[in-house]
């Protein structure tokens, strides 16, 4: 029986050149450590990470093998929101809701408490399905799991 291939390594986009298949995979989905995986040709591969990381569309997995692996981001349901972009910025913001901004647009990912609470603000709403990639955290490459609100309190938002 032949061992699985591995990916311990990520390559960062923009530092690699060709990659040999791709592994498509939601916003949820590309956030991992460790996790068997599929690329779009059938190839099988565990991803076994010395931390959780955040990956972006582009970034690469390097197997075991010498290969390379293309994330793509997947299509899911998101919201694109237009009005006073600064104004519906920080309301997303302030609940700590992933958020990807664009010069005539917010995105977020469908909700719908958040989509009621911006239509009252006055936003218009488009719903769509497009690749999800929000910013990252303030402090870094990646995501804000946890943060400290300036008066000692940590705490996570899950």
């Amino acid at each position: 029986m032949m061992d699985m291939l591995t990916a311990s390594t990520i390559l960062r986009s923009g530092h690699w050149l060709r990659a040999d298949t791709r592994v498509v995979l939601g916003y949820d989905a590309r956030f991992l450590r460790r996790r068997r995986l599929i690329a779009e040709d059938g190839l099988s591969f565990l991803v076994d990470l010395k931390e959780t990381t955040s990956l972006d569309q582009g970034d690469a997995f390097q197997l075991s093998d010498g290969r390379l692996v293309v994330v793509i981001a997947a299509q899911e349901p998101v919201v694109q929101v237009r009005g006073d972009l600064p104004r519906l910025a920080w309301h997303i913001g302030n609940r700590h809701t992933p958020c990807e901004i664009g010069p005539e647009h917010l995105t977020i990912r469908r909700d719908h408490v958040m989509e009621k609470m911006l239509t009252g603000l006055g936003a218009t709403l488009h719903v769509t399905e497009a690749p999800f990639r929000p910013e990252g955290g303030a402090y870094g490459h990646g995501r804000t799991m946890g943060h400290d609100h300036g008066d000692g309190n940590f705490h996570f938002h899950g």
